[in-house]
């Protein structure tokens, strides 16, 4: 009896592993490709090269500790590990901030994408946090960069969605229809717009840093508008 359970135990240990090592599908959409002039491939390229080591990007760091320590704790139950969960929210406030993107409307964009799971893949190939189409490790980046390595995916990620908000002149709604290829489409912009005002809004207090209890503003030229 002890030996056929412990065989079992064997048996469903090695299911457990291969089913953790398998692609997590994403229902996500996926960036559409499209021909770049040579100075936006150039501007892309020199912005996903940077090497520079992820860092909280606030100015006092009492300030940011407290933030760290907020979006920690509502990330807990995605991200159950406390050190993966600061590493990857240092990082994403280091590369959302860095592409002029609000890190809190990042975290909406990751947990509609991704749900906070590292190796999704959509039916369309896109990959990880970010949902990031390979051919854009073509166009923009060097051979045999990972998309399912945390910071190169939300470098990636982050420099797209700026590239689409640059094209949009700011319209969020379009750039983030872009970034999932339904422009036009108003689904994704406000499931993503929830996500970012409902689960992550952050608005500190430069004196406390300490948020207060409401929602974020509407960006301007945001929903439904072109």
């Amino acid at each position: 009896m002890a030996r056929g359970q412990a065989r079992l135990n064997r048996i469903a240990g090695v299911i457990a592993l291969a089913l953790a090592s398998a692609p997590q599908w994403a229902s996500a959409g996926a960036q559409q490709y499209e021909p770049l002039s040579a100075a936006v491939q150039s501007q892309l390229q020199r912005a996903i090269a940077d090497t520079a080591a992820p860092r909280l990007a606030f100015e006092d760091p009492f300030v940011g500790e407290v933030w760290l320590k907020t979006m920690s704790g509502r990330l807990a139950r995605h991200v159950p590990d406390e050190r993966d969960r600061l590493e990857l929210l240092t990082t994403i406030h280091y590369e959302a901030t860095r592409a002029g993107l609000d890190p809190q409307l990042v975290l909406g964009l990751i947990q509609v994408e991704s749900s906070f799971r590292k190796f999704a893949v959509s039916r369309a190939g896109a990959r990880g946090y970010m949902q990031v189409m390979p051919f854009w490790v073509d166009t923009i980046g060097e051979r045999g960069q990972n998309l399912f390595n945390l910071r190169t995916n939300l470098r990636y990620g982050c420099t797209i969605l700026r590239h689409y908000l640059d094209i949009e002149g700011g319209n969020l709604f379009r750039a983030l229809g872009r970034y999932n290829g339904s422009l036009g489409k108003a689904d994704y912009p406000n499931r993503v717009r929830r996500a970012w005002s409902g689960s992550w809004h952050y608005d500190a207090s430069p004196s406390t840093g300490k948020a207060p209890a409401r929602e974020p503003q509407r960006p301007q030229r945001y929903l439904g508008q072109s």
